[in-house]
């Protein structure tokens, strides 16, 4: 039931990820303002590869007119803006070049006006924070400062939101239960992120979800959380379960029970979607297992339209596959089977590439299971990463989650996400699990995984 993907093989997989068409299919045409008001400019409107691109009063001219591509490219005068020698350090400059296909001419607008390389995982800059006619365009660690504010075109002339799909996929957990959860609205307004899986729906020891088993599921902190993603423009996916606590699944005496204690928060909240977060010895059980399955089939059929996530451990070459067998056997369909490919044990270890070589094992277990073709597979699964330090000292870098998310882009998986955004940012003395403690920029994990368009 599980696969193993040799390193060599998996380098291969994650290297040729990084490689795009060269013709682009437009999406929008015209102005990229910035800074002061300031157009994203040719240089002398020059054709010539290496032609620096710079800030100028805008005029209207064909210099200054800028094609969005869907490929991620980003066009004038026929050339595609390009990071010069497929640099990623700050400082590296921009310019005009013959377009390649290469990652160096990748670029995502985000719903916070931030134009990003993926690659480099750094924004569009405007050299010295000048608007000044001339001002050259570099990359630079994303700050969310006005000279990496960006309007580009994209329809009406706004800057492009998620597509759909990446929208609801990326949903990084925001834990209220403890240490000081950071503001969503921060978050979206500095990632473009949308969605926010809501951690944790408990048992408050009888078959009644509550928040964390002790907050009220409706009028407390969480209810602001929701209400204030919400009036941002986005949404909530709350999880069931995950490490400590009583969970719903044993406590409730049965399927009906259990699916009746989802509905009440699907019902509290208008839900979209609900994550099952299974990583406690209380889900060990092959009966509470069983009931989780058969509650999950009475949602999805009394909620047309749901999603259902389902969240789980694994190990380097894949999950346990009796739970997935399980599901198959009943006839549940989930929406994501989702892997937490972290806390194999040890420092030191690629965990970009522990990652892909674990989702292959899942996509096998999930194809297997369903009968699947390996694209199906691959739509019905996802991974749920860690930033940072995880709890047995692996250390999940900027750059693994690069690596996740050209992966995830490549097999169009139906969920990317990690725990935490609360550890989104740099430690400074903080209480448990409120940062990442790597050294990194605020929001920085998010804002890579923000790029993910399904």
């Amino acid at each position: 039931m599980r696969t193993v993907l040799g390193a060599t093989a998996v380098a291969a997989l994650v290297a040729g990820a990084g490689s795009f068409p060269a013709d682009a299919a437009v999406a929008a045409t015209g102005q990229i303002t910035g800074v002061g008001g300031k157009c994203v400019d040719v240089a002398g409107a020059a054709t010539a590869d290496g032609t620096a691109v710079q800030l100028y009063d805008c005029n209207g001219t064909a210099a200054q007119q800028w094609s969005v591509g869907s490929d991620g490219t980003i066009r004038a005068l026929g050339k595609c803006l390009d990071v010069a020698s497929g640099a990623t350090a700050d400082g590296a400059r921009t310019q005009l070049w013959s377009c390649n296909g290469t990652t160096a001419q990748q670029w995502t607008v985000t719903a916070a006006g931030d134009i990003v390389n993926p690659r480099a995982d750094k924004c569009l800059d405007a050299t010295g924070n000048s608007s000044a006619n001339g001002t050259p365009l570099q990359i630079w660690t994303c700050t969310g400062a006005a000279n990496q504010k960006w309007k580009a075109p994209a329809g009406g002339g706004e800057p492009p939101t998620q597509p759909g799909p990446g929208a609801m996929a990326v949903a990084p957990y925001l834990y209220n239960g403890w240490g000081s959860p950071p503001n969503p609205t921060t978050v979206m307004n500095a990632t473009g992120v949308k969605w926010f899986t809501l951690a944790f729906v408990l048992s408050n020891g009888y078959c009644n979800p509550q928040w964390d088993g002790g907050r009220p599921l409706t009028g407390g902190v969480d209810q602001q959380t929701v209400n204030t993603v919400r009036a941002a423009g986005g949404d909530v996916i709350p999880s069931f379960g995950g490490w400590s606590g009583n969970k719903l699944e044993s406590s409730c005496g049965s399927a009906g029970e259990l699916a009746a204690a989802y509905q009440k928060v699907i019902n509290a909240y208008g839900l979209k979607a609900i994550d099952i977060d299974i990583e406690a010895a209380a889900y060990d059980s092959p009966t509470v297992q069983q009931r989780t399955v058969d509650a999950l089939k009475t949602v999805k059929a009394n909620n047309p339209g749901i999603k259902v996530y389902v969240t789980f451990g694994t190990g380097q070459n894949g999950p346990d596959s009796s739970l997935i067998g399980k599901a198959a056997a009943a006839g549940l369909t989930v929406d994501s089977w989702t892997i937490m490919p972290f806390n194999f044990g040890g420092a030191g270890q690629n965990m970009g590439q522990l990652t892909v070589r674990a989702a292959e094992g899942l996509m096998t277990a999930v194809k297997n299971a369903y009968g699947y073709t390996d694209d199906q597979a691959y739509r019905r699964t996802g991974i749920s990463s860690m930033n940072g330090i995880t709890d047995n000292s692996e250390t999940v870098t900027v750059a693994d989650f690069r690596t996740i998310l050209a992966y995830a882009q490549q097999r169009h998986l139906a969920r990317l996400t990690f725990w935490s955004v609360n550890r989104d940012r740099p430690c400074t003395g903080g209480g448990a699990d409120t940062c990442s403690g790597v050294s990194q920029q605020p929001w920085e994990f998010t804002r890579v995984f923000a790029q993910y368009a399904g």
